[in-house]
């Protein structure tokens, strides 16, 4: 709660998209929709996701990640390809992530919480926050390294250059990189922001961000020629020749902006551009490998790519108060234009290896096809109403059309081309049952990206066309005591079910659909302990004529079917200077074939760390060490059917964050 109070912190976050408490206690007063500025300069030596995250579905804070989802996976299906990442709370098309220079977290919204965003698809939704310079000059710096040998330095800074108007945030980061498979790479992150306020009530905040990775070796993914795991090798050792890397930028830039106008109009929109492209790009593989550890180092060798979408939303919302209600009536225009150039694919052969041991093959000369172009140009129209009655519930309701075309032009082949113009809307509600309990339900349709086939397909790089998609969710929120909440909750998700068939085309093979409960419970329970325990427990099932043949398994591959993941901070009574934290993340079995012949076995990961908070003078530090995968558990990552990586070995990291 901010020092708006809780009736006008309501309205604050109801304009903007925000879910607002289950049931505020005190009257409403008058609409003001503009969050007030921080009290303080937000640092980095008090960044800690356990403390900071709102539940445990899934939150990133600088360094750190905790919950059961993340922004590649929210109830068995990604987010990103849903259509559901948010800068902020306004659409926003991803060909890649804001860099931690210009974003300050990210974090997954679903069941509750999604309620508050504008025209969600299901899935959930990913939300970005971007840094938002403060009033008052910061400079913070952060040193890292791990066991592995990987190096960072990063610099963040804030500076106001007209008083309380107008605030400049720039940020810098420079990491020699050691990766868990032996890869290496050198990158550089750079980010700015101008945050201008020229009145009460409006804000303008442009922002850039870049990122550039430099020869980052790419360790093999492993691949058996049966259902069977890979035979165990020795972590930590680059399997394969130095010259098969990576290089390439990505870039986030745009604009955000806002203004709170008389009679309880508000104007909020964004403008957003994001690239994705490489100089140089070599995937490789052990492959068809046998049980006795023979296999066929394999590569593709990608020319170089470019992925660029320009996306924004514009939305106009009035705010009625009226007594104990609060009514909500948005308008928005959103659309995206997004251009690929893909394929033209290298493929390389090595022969038979035998795994485990050094690979270091000459580079070989390299001959590259003709590139295939992707278009895709989408707009949605839409309408959607937000109604809260203090002490009784609320209703969310969505309607919106959207025009979608796409456009795929492959080398001496007919252009292809899909479009499709259908109505999607959203209907979501809430009972509160006094002040602490809050009943939810609510429906989604919405229409996604496929994206691309997996590295191993038949039909790589040759994009698909958009499915339909539906969600059904129900749960309950209850504020047990103080800040400790309970969220739980039912779900159903259904869509069409894309997986390789037997000669490796990546195709769809029916319908899958999944079932299942979501729990989250967060808080402060005792003073100085801080705790995000999260579960989720799926059904998920395959549906239609490939199941019924035999082709496909009951379980689609690739899905876990339970998550539980707990993170405690304490801070020592007598010494709250020094916390102790815990992490222990769960996974249940996943199917890693088509037709379920083989599941990845269970997994569960112990992590320990520690914090000391301390001062340099009168700044502000934190010294934080930490282990990862405590036991040194050997466990496989699913990366496509009977497609692996192991999951990182034992690792020490530390870094000291000074907030001068």
């Amino acid at each position: 709660m901010t020092a708006l109070g809780p009736g006008l912190w309501l309205l604050a976050q109801a304009a903007a998209g925000q879910a607002p408490p289950i049931a505020p206690a005190a009257p409403l007063p008058p609409v003001q929709t503009t969050p007030a500025p921080p009290a303080v300069p937000q640092g980095r030596a008090e960044e800690n996701a356990v403390r900071q995250a709102e539940d445990a579905f899934g939150t990133t804070i600088g360094r750190e990640t905790i919950g059961i989802y993340s922004s590649d996976s929210v109830r068995g299906f990604s987010p990103i390809a849903a259509g559901n990442a948010r800068i902020d709370g306004l659409y926003y098309d991803q060909a890649t992530p804001p860099n931690p220079r210009i974003r300050r977290s990210t974090s997954i919204k679903v069941g509750l919480s999604a309620q508050g965003y504008l025209f969600p698809a299901p899935t959930g939704v990913v939300d970005y926050a971007l840094r938002r310079p403060g009033t008052e000059a910061l400079l913070s710096t952060t040193v890292g390294l791990n066991s592995l040998g990987d190096k960072s330095l990063e610099f963040d800074a804030e500076l106001p250059l007209v008083g309380d108007t107008l605030s400049l945030g720039a940020g810098l980061g420079l990491y020699d990189h050691v990766f868990n498979n032996g890869a290496t790479s050198r990158q550089h992150v750079e980010g700015l922001t101008l945050r201008w306020r020229p009145r009460p009530g409006i804000e303008l905040l442009p922002f850039w961000g870049r990122s550039y990775i430099a020869d980052s070796q790419i360790g093999p993914l492993l691949t058996t020629a049966g259902p069977y795991l890979p035979p165990r090798i020795r972590r930590g050792i680059l399997y394969g020749p130095a010259w098969a890397d990576y290089s390439g930028p990505s870039e986030t830039a745009g604009i955000t902006g806002s203004a709170a106008l008389a009679g309880g109009w508000k104007i909020e929109g964004g403008l957003f551009r994001s690239l994705s492209a490489s100089k140089e790009d070599i995937f490789t593989f052990l492959d068809a490998i046998t049980p006795n550890g023979r296999a066929r180092y394999i590569a593709f060798s990608d020319p170089p790519y470019r992925r660029v979408s320009v996306s924004g939303e514009l939305r106009v919302t009035r705010t009625i108060a009226d007594g104990p209600r609060v009514h909500n009536i948005s308008l928005s225009a959103r659309g995206r234009a997004r251009d690929e150039r893909v394929g033209g694919s290298a493929f390389l052969d090595f022969g038979d290896v035998r795994l485990g041991d050094p690979l270091d093959f000459a580079e070989p000369p390299i001959a590259y096809g003709a590139y295939s172009r992707d278009r895709v140009r989408q707009w949605f129209g839409g309408f959607a109403y937000t109604g809260r009655w203090r002490g009784v519930g609320e209703l969310s309701a969505g309607l919106s059309r959207t025009d979608y075309a796409k456009r795929f032009r492959r080398p001496d082949q007919p252009v292809l081309e899909t479009r499709d113009r259908p109505w999607l809307y959203n209907v979501a509600g809430a009972i509160y049952a006094g002040e602490r309990v809050a009943f939810y339900a609510g429906y989604t349709r919405g229409l996604e990206e496929t994206g691309l086939p997996p590295q191993n397909a038949v039909n790589r790089n040759q994009p698909l066309p958009a499915i339909l998609t539906s969600q059904r969710d129900a749960g309950v929120r209850w504020t047990i005591a103080g800040d400790v909440k309970l969220v739980a909750g039912v779900f159903d998700v259904r869509k069409p079910y894309l997986s390789l068939d037997p000669i490796g085309l990546f195709t769809r093979l029916g319908d899958t659909r999944n079932r299942g409960v979501e729990a989250s419970l967060s808080g402060t329970p005792l003073r100085g302990l801080s705790m995000a325990l999260g579960g989720v427990f799926l059904d998920p099932q395959v549906t239609g004529e490939a199941r019924t043949s035999g082709q496909t398994g009951k379980r689609p591959v690739g899905v876990p079917l339970r998550s539980v993941d707990l993170n405690l901070d304490w801070r020592l009574p007598g010494f709250e200077a020094l916390s102790i934290d815990l992490g222990v993340g769960h996974q249940g079995r996943v199917a890693s074939t088509v037709n379920n012949d083989l599941f990845i076995p269970a997994r569960t990961l112990v992590d320990i760390g520690s914090r000391y908070r301390f001062t340099i003078g009168k700044k502000r530090a934190t010294l934080r060490v930490s282990l990862s995968n405590l036991f040194n558990v050997y466990a496989w990552d699913y990366y496509g059917p009977s497609t692996f990586d192991y999951v990182p070995q034992r690792l020490a990291t530390a870094y000291l964050a000074v907030d001068f």
